[in-house]
């Protein structure tokens, strides 16, 4: 299933975000929850994560510091999580501090994954988004496809 849309949640004060209703069944067997390279949260199917990590991470070798400080940073603000009876997920702190989430959230589809942004923080991002977009489609048009 591609995710697709926006949706705005809050955290309740367990620190627990309700998952739109769509993504449930996509999401039953496990996610990942981890550190976006934006201020934000990514939330992957476990196995979504693991061929993110199959593809990207492991063909580098240990041995180079650069893929050694991205591992860590991959896995070690990573996070294992289900969803439970209510269809909600439980934000670990460390991942609530990076996205600096307050209560009100904004839930986006990003394809293979969903990020959850603060909302004020979104609206900032989109508007920047929106500007850029030409642009930024005319420099991945300019350089192909892979």
């Amino acid at each position: 299933m591609a995710f697709r849309g926006l949706y705005e949640h809050s955290l309740d004060s367990k620190d627990r975000l309700t998952v739109p209703s769509r993504f449930r069944a996509s999401l039953a067997d496990g996610i990942v929850l981890s550190k976006g390279f934006d201020p934000c949260v990514w939330v992957h199917t476990t196995g979504e994560f693991e061929q993110l990590s199959d593809r990207f991470l492991s063909p580098h070798s240990p041995f180079g510091a650069d893929a050694r400080a991205l591992r860590r940073r991959f896995h070690g603000g990573s996070f294992d999580e289900k969803l439970d009876s209510a269809g909600r997920i439980r934000v670990p702190k460390p991942l609530i501090d990076h996205a600096g989430l307050d209560g009100n959230c904004v839930v986006i589809g990003a394809g293979e994954y969903l990020e959850i942004w603060n909302a004020e923080a979104w609206a900032k991002q989109e508007e920047q988004l929106d500007a850029a977009a030409p642009e930024i489609a005319e420099g991945l048009a300019a350089a192909g496809t892979a």
